[in-house]
């Protein structure tokens, strides 16, 4: 006769809840591990991540596409900085920021000209998440057409989140000015800041992003700590605290693949670059340029250069004269009113360590 094993059913109960459990430990691992992943890839591991600062004008205004940026691209790059953990800085901690948790990725929001279209468009977002930026104002226009009034700007002022930098008073071509010009002009606007908001900043922005050794110098002397052009690069500790590089973003420079790039942008230390003036007269175009190195940046052998030489952009001869010093061969005039050269190093896990230097090309 067949032997027949007959289940002890009372064991069901406990069979089922330690399958409940073992259900429950597997969901617990998967999550953890998959949290891990996602850990890695926003958790990367360098010495310095230096400071980003990017730099915008107008908010849909589509008229303007060189200085514009449409809102929904602008809410999406907000989306990139915050799922790349990227810590957008006060600007009252900036040079702090500079010596201090270099491994924490930072970032620096900068708008220039006090523009309507930033009040109306993009400092409701602003406001509501309670970012940090510096508003640049240029003082003449002040509640002219398309600009914003001086009630506006002092509600931006009260807000705990916000710098309003000075931005100079006409927004002239001021680099192509004798310094007696150029220093009235910057004086006219300390005054407008002092008597409407009862001081100047310390935060100075170029106009046109476009500076000469005098023009710093004058900057520099009115007690200004920091001034910002619009040459790309990101910001360090060995970074002259008057020639801040910036990021410009608009419709052209501002996709949100090219901005994802600059998200993972690096800084590039140098202790020097020849000529020092980035005012550029044309007895001396093309410029012999020369960039002097920290020397422990690894692998800079394999850096590339890039220039604007003869109006067309093209991969520029470079020649390392000995460690750390690089001779870059700008071998046609640069033509217009700015020559551009940017230099970039690949690191690993996508970033870019980033270097761009901008002339500004005198008629004389």
């Amino acid at each position: 006769s067949l032997f027949i094993l007959k289940p002890n059913l009372s064991l069901f109960p406990m069979l089922l809840i330690i399958k409940k459990l073992l259900i429950i430990l597997i969901f617990i691992i998967a999550s953890e591990t998959n949290h891990s992943k996602v850990l890695a890839l926003n958790n990367y591991d360098f010495d310095d991540y230096g400071l980003i600062s990017i730099m915008y004008h107008r908010f849909n205004e589509n008229k303007y596409p060189s200085t514009n940026i449409q809102i929904d691209v602008f809410n999406e790059q907000l989306k990139i900085i915050e799922k790349e953990k990227i810590k957008f800085i006060h600007p009252k901690n900036f040079e702090k920021s500079l010596s201090e948790n270099k491994k924490e990725r930072k970032i620096l929001l900068t708008i220039d000209d006090g523009l309507l279209s930033f009040y109306q468009n993009a400092w409701p977002i602003l406001k509501e998440r309670k970012i940090p930026f510096i508003l640049f104002v240029n003082t003449r226009e002040v509640g002219s057409f398309n600009y914003m009034s001086w009630e506006q700007i002092l509600e931006l002022y009260d807000n705990e989140n916000v710098e309003i930098g000075n931005h100079s008073h006409s927004h002239e071509y001021l680099v192509e000015e004798n310094p007696e010009v150029i220093k009235k002009d910057i004086i006219k606007s300390i005054k407008i800041f002092e008597e409407k908001l009862g001081r100047n900043s310390e935060f100075f922005s170029y106009p046109f992003g476009e500076y000469s050794l005098e023009f710093k110098k004058i900057i520099k002397s009115l007690g200004f700590k920091y001034a910002f052009g619009q040459h790309s690069g990101v910001i360090d500790e060995t970074k002259d605290l008057w020639e801040l590089p910036r990021f410009p973003i608009n419709e052209k420079y501002g996709e949100i693949k090219r901005f994802s790039t600059l998200m993972k942008t690096l800084p590039l230390k140098f202790k020097k670059i020849s000529p020092e003036d980035r005012y550029l007269l044309q007895s001396k175009n093309p410029p012999k340029v020369n960039i002097e190195f920290y020397e422990n940046i690894q692998n800079l052998s394999q850096l590339n250069c890039f220039s604007n030489e003869g109006n067309k952009w093209r991969n520029s001869k470079i020649l390392f004269k000995e460690a750390g010093l690089l001779e870059i061969d700008i071998s046609e005039k640069f033509i217009g009113e700015r020559g551009r050269i940017n230099c970039s190093l690949k690191e690993k896990d996508g970033f870019w360590r980033w270097l761009g230097i901008q002339y500004v090309i005198s008629e004389r």
